[in-house]
């Protein structure tokens, strides 16, 4: 397998851990979304659409992290991401797309681009905006993760799922946006939980091969 990802986008961060909790090996390759790679030619022969990260895999090209996460359950089932009845996927799935529709698309780069380059939005007001949004959502996971019996050590009980695939990466981003996060302190139990396990550990940002400070 190939992934095309970047060491800085969630998204691509949330399939390496999918990856590594599974023990899948991959050929990395980078594509600079800073320098605007996504858009030259080589990764337009291999995507439609100029986002990462995508998953090549023999003939398959698979875009969309939570769909290439869901591919890799289904694929190699162990350890499941995916785990329990048809109602516990359910919680596990909503506790991800809170993430994954609510925070992550009003604060990725093409978004925050825009509100500098088309909207003339100061740098200072754009990072306002970020952490709005961010410390909004948080604050509804963590309503759910500390009033709902179902969250254990993890998201979804007391191993990782899917969810903490896409939680752990939007605590880095909030951290390094200067996030406030003392009003999410179930959301970050689980958070440490989490990066406690070396899989989280190797698929973090700082260990990937185009990591820049």
């Amino acid at each position: 397998m190939e992934l095309y990802n970047y060491g800085r986008s969630s998204a691509s961060f949330r399939v390496r851990i999918a990856l590594e909790l599974k023990g899948l090996t991959y050929d990395y390759r980078s594509v600079d979304l800073v320098g605007g790679e996504q858009f030259g030619e080589a990764f337009g022969a291999l995507s439609s659409v100029p986002l990462v990260p995508l998953l090549v895999d023999g003939d398959a090209r698979i875009a969309q992290s939570m769909a290439i996460i869901e591919y890799l359950d289904e694929t190699h089932p162990e350890p499941p991401l995916l785990p329990g009845s048809a109602l516990e996927r359910a919680r596990i799935r909503s506790l991800a797309l809170d993430i994954a529709c609510e925070i992550h698309p009003l604060n990725n780069l093409r978004v925050l681009r825009h509100l500098v380059r088309e909207m003339g939005v100061t740098e200072a007001a754009k990072d306002t905006w970020y952490r709005h949004w961010v410390e909004q959502g948080l604050a509804a996971v963590d309503r759910r993760l500390a009033g709902e019996p179902q969250t254990g050590r993890f998201c979804h009980g007391e191993t990782p799922t899917l969810a903490d695939c896409l939680l752990v990466p939007q605590i880095f981003n909030a951290r390094r946006m200067d996030c406030q996060l003392d009003h999410v302190p179930t959301v970050m139990r689980v958070f440490d939980a989490c990066m406690a396990l070396p899989a989280f550990q190797r698929a973090q940002p700082s260990a990937c091969p185009d990591f820049k400070p």
